[in-house]
């Protein structure tokens, strides 16, 4: 049966639902990392780059299909331009027009980084001509919600009808958040189980090292990621962590069962959607909508829709992180490379967060939006567990032992991160440094996200 048919087929049974997870098993010598980066196109006064206009991402998306080599994508024959394709990435738009680089299934991080550099230089020529640059933080510095419109994205549209029901924040998380996310393999149930629960305990953590959004339309919030907030008041329903998880024991069918009672965006049927708002997975598969039965290709689409802070997919998303500036671009990828593909570092890391309590975790991501490694976890900050899951990181790195061309291991994707935490710093602190003194905000905030600078270093 191929592929295409198997997405047809009618979902009959949980061994339908949990047929993506097993297919997805490999063994360790095949493990990939994926990374996906988002950033913000801004002009000089700061405003975003739209998607139309001759100076908007929609032709800079023509642009690199006709001098790059990347294939164009629609939703459906003649229909706008959503994406672009190459050698196994991609290059997609979030709602407000976010650029996404989604790289391709890579063997180390000295290759990640080597991708996201080449993905910068493509975007030169256009974004000089266009008078662009290139922001990497997690929220947007400058821009209100009245500024944009959508990308013409079939599942925006409901996105953007639905989620303001379900939380004040929703439309802000949509188009004015950017994030790093990075992708994992699993070699068995147990494993991803494994990886999943260590995942899902240090999100807060992650979050909290990796803070970088200070700044909301203009100026300083407060606070050290604006972005954390925002997914605080997004979505309970399909975000935060999982909780069917957090028992002993959990499978890949207590994922499923959480992901069976999120209530649905859409579905396609011959290219075109079919909104379903409100109805959840289960309720579909059970008794259908409008005649409509549920395939396996909805369940994909479904899962896709869902948004924890780790994600379970055909590979493991961790989706935690702030977007970030060129010099810790690679950190995330780094980070979970170094604890998920080493068997030590993953046992270290899951005897280290053993203990901690979903209603802890939970309590914790409260703080972190504000006071980043600052924030209390029981008896102290989160600077000492932050130092000790980068030595665990750094362990499985060393021990992985891939050299770049210049003879350093994937360590040297960590060291930026290290210095901050050994401050006890965050990058959102970094931007913040005498930004109360500047004369020109505007320029000054521009300067020092600029993924074409050096100004985080």
């Amino acid at each position: 049966m191929t592929a295409e048919s198997l997405n047809d087929k009618t979902i009959a049974s949980y061994d339908d639902l949990l047929s993506i997870f097993h297919a997805a098993i490999k063994p360790a010598t095949e493990f990939r990392v994926g990374a996906e980066m988002e950033k913000f196109g801004v002009y000089a006064d700061g405003n975003p780059v739209p998607y139309d206009g001759e100076r908007g991402v929609q032709a800079l998306m023509e642009e690199l299909a006709s001098t790059k080599g990347w294939a164009k994508d629609a939703e459906s024959e003649g229909g706008p331009l959503i994406a672009l394709l190459r050698d196994g990435a991609s290059i997609t738009l979030e709602p407000g027009s976010q650029f996404e680089l989604s790289g391709a299934p890579l063997e180390n991080c000295h290759q990640i980084c080597a991708e996201f550099r080449e993905h910068l230089a493509e975007l030169v020529p256009f974004s000089q001509r266009a008078g662009v640059r290139w922001l990497g933080l997690g929220f947007h510095p400058f821009a209100r919600r009245d500024q944009y419109t959508m990308v013409p994205k079939q599942r925006y549209g409901v996105m953007r009808e639905y989620l303001p029901t379900r939380g004040s924040l929703a439309l802000d998380m949509m188009l004015r958040t950017a994030t790093v996310q990075a992708n994992y393999d699993y070699s068995s149930e147990d494993d991803a189980m494994t990886k999943m629960r260590v995942a899902l305990r240090l999100a807060p953590l992650t979050t909290a090292l990796l803070a970088n959004s200070p700044f909301y339309e203009g100026k300083p919030f407060g606070g050290k990621s604006y972005r954390a907030k925002v997914w605080l008041d997004t979505d309970p329903d399909r975000s935060g962590l999982v909780p069917t998880l957090w028992k002993k024991g959990a499978k890949f069918v207590d994922y499923v069962e959480w992901a069976l009672d999120v209530p649905m965006f859409m579905f396609k049927r011959d290219g075109q959607k079919v909104s379903n708002t409100g109805q959840t997975f289960r309720s579909f598969w059970k008794s259908g909508y409008q005649g409509h039965k549920a395939l396996l290709s909805d369940w994909q689409t479904h899962l896709n829709t869902l948004f924890p802070e780790v994600r379970l997919k055909k590979t493991i998303e961790v989706r935690g992180a702030d977007s970030q500036g060129s010099k810790l671009a690679c950190a995330l990828p780094a980070l979970f490379t170094g604890i998920f593909y080493d068997e030590k570092a993953l046992a270290e890391a899951d005897a280290l967060t053993h203990d901690w309590t979903l209603d802890e975790i939970t309590a914790s991501r409260k703080e972190i939006w504000q006071k980043g490694l600052g924030a209390r976890f029981r008896v102290g900050t989160l600077v000492p567990l932050a130092e000790k899951i980068i030595e665990i990181a750094e362990g499985g790195l060393e021990r992985r032992a891939i050299l770049s061309p210049n003879g350093k291991d994937e360590r040297i994707h960590l060291a930026r991160l290290k210095e901050l935490v050994s401050k006890g710093q965050t990058p959102a602190d970094v931007l913040l440094e005498g930004i109360e003194n500047v004369r020109d905000l505007t320029a000054t905030i521009i300067a020092r996200t600029d993924l074409a600078s050096d100004a985080q270093a």
